[in-house]
């Protein structure tokens, strides 16, 4: 029987026939410009963290400068670690790895309750080490969650993922500043349709490798648009230096203290929830299931990662779930396209000048294209959940209730508002919140007491036959 064609492998090759397409090496041109396409989508994620530390730090731009190229830097060696593996370290699946967001709200935290700002940043890499290094341990333990995620789990998980970072290609469409008169104007809007409508036609008249790279050539071709309004910023590449190199603890040695310690490692387990559900999402996609060990080894990568990131001036690393759609959409699978990225957010860390490039994309046009690279992460969702049993009452219920939890920060963003902040840091994460939500419910539901899996009905709404009650 002739192997399954991919997108990833056009070429009748025998030698590579019995690769799966995770494992493929790709011709070094689709190589290269495959992870540039995976660097810009998740260029602004790496980046936001560090300018609004450092900026609650009060750091000069020379400083904001070096600790960005230093997230890049670490996000860099993070995905070397995910992507290529070592020993039991790495899912060695196509898996981005960067500055966590879940961190900032806990960083500024710490900034404001310290008494001298300069020891603000070396305080953070402390605990940001000590919460690595407990969740290298643990990773092993947290891995066996993996049987608690069936497919009506995972697909709402998945689901879940790709609607909790709409808003952030939303955000993006608007412009960088929401304190700006043109945030939200129709120049803003019409660059970021505009580069929307460049990647879907890409996607429809293109065959081939220009189709697998239309996100990467709407973002170019979005920037071009956007010189004549001046939504084009080429400064930073005229100040950025040639070289540079993020020296070990280059804000000061890190510090310990208990409160700031306690605060990430709750965001550690926030991050590893996280990453649990982005393996299974991806292992789903390029259809290679992320079992226990996979997960194991995928969390050690994290956690190694985060408790290395300081050594170079970085932050808490975790999975960049918009890049899944990424993989999703373009269906180039092979792990060595995203290392090939993560070689790209090292040369960008060592070369300011050369991360700049990327910033010189504006926001709205990454907006354009996040709009289809996050919905195709929620499309996949939808997909798992077709095979989830959605004709069983319980496995509606289920969904229903999951997806409802899941949304409440997207919808209501002050929902908890009067909870402790160390509650809110789990409880503003959609993700890990309609996961938790989707796990017990299932346990419920479907195993404890004999759950009544077999219940069917056509319709949510549908009466249940008399014969239940």
């Amino acid at each position: 029987m002739a192997a399954q064609p991919t997108s990833s492998s056009t070429d009748a090759d025998p030698t590579r026939s019995h690769k799966h397409p995770v494992d493929e090496r790709l011709p070094a041109l689709k190589m290269a410009t495959s992870g540039l396409q995976h660097v810009a989508a998740m260029y602004a994620g790496v980046v936001a963290p560090p300018l609004i530390v450092g900026a609650a730090v009060g750091l000069t731009p020379t400083e904001l400068t070096f600790l960005t190229g230093a997230c890049l830097f670490t996000a860099g060696l993070a995905t070397f670690l995910q992507t290529l593996g070592i020993w039991r370290i790495g899912a060695r699946l196509p898996f981005v790895n960067g500055v966590t967001f879940a961190g900032v709200a806990p960083m500024i935290a710490v900034v404001n309750s310290t008494d001298d700002r300069s020891d603000a940043l070396p305080v953070i890499f402390g605990a940001v080490i000590v919460a690595g290094v407990l969740g290298f341990f643990a990773a092993p333990f947290f891995s066996k969650a993996v049987r608690f995620f069936p497919p009506v789990v995972t697909g709402t998980v998945i689901t879940l993922i790709g609607i909790s970072l709409m808003p952030v290609a939303f955000g993006w469409a608007q412009g960088p500043n929401p304190a700006a008169d043109d945030y939200g104007s129709t120049t803003n809007l019409g660059l970021a349709g505009a580069t929307l409508v460049v990647v879907l036609l890409l996607r429809r008249f293109t065959r081939g490798f220009v189709k697998q790279i239309a996100v990467l050539l709407g973002l170019v071709v979005g920037t071009l648009v956007a010189i004549p309004f001046g939504a084009t910023d080429f400064g930073p590449v005229a100040d950025a230096a040639v070289v540079g190199f993020p020296t070990p603890f280059h804000f000061g040695a890190p510090q310990f203290q208990l409160a700031a310690i306690l605060s990430m490692c709750v965001v550690m387990v926030v991050s590893m929830t996280e990453s649990t559900a982005d393996m299974l999402a991806l292992g789903e996609i390029v259809e290679r299931p992320a079992d226990e060990r996979t997960i194991a080894a995928g969390l050690r990568a994290d956690t190694l990662g985060s408790a290395l990131s300081p050594l170079f001036n970085g932050f808490m690393c975790s999975a960049f779930a918009q890049n899944i759609g990424l993989v999703a959409m373009t269906r180039i699978r092979s792990r060595y396209v995203v290392a090939t990225g993560g070689g790209f957010l090292v040369l960008m860390g060592l070369c300011p000048m050369a991360a700049s490039l990327i910033a010189v994309v504006p926001r709205p046009v990454l907006g354009g294209a996040g709009v289809v690279l996050f919905g195709s992460v929620a499309a996949s969702g939808i997909q798992t959940l077709v095979k989830a049993g959605l004709e069983k009452d319980n496995n509606v219920l289920i969904v229903a209730v999951s997806l409802a939890v899941g949304i409440i920060p997207i919808t209501a963003p002050e929902f908890y508002h009067a909870f402790p902040e160390t509650a809110k840091i789990i409880l503003d994460s959609g993700i890990s919140t309609g996961c938790v939500a989707a796990v017990v419910l299932n346990l419920v539901f479907n195993h404890l007491g004999g759950g009544r899996a077999a219940d069917e009905v056509t319709a949510p709404m549908d009466p249940q036959p008399a014969s239940v009650h």
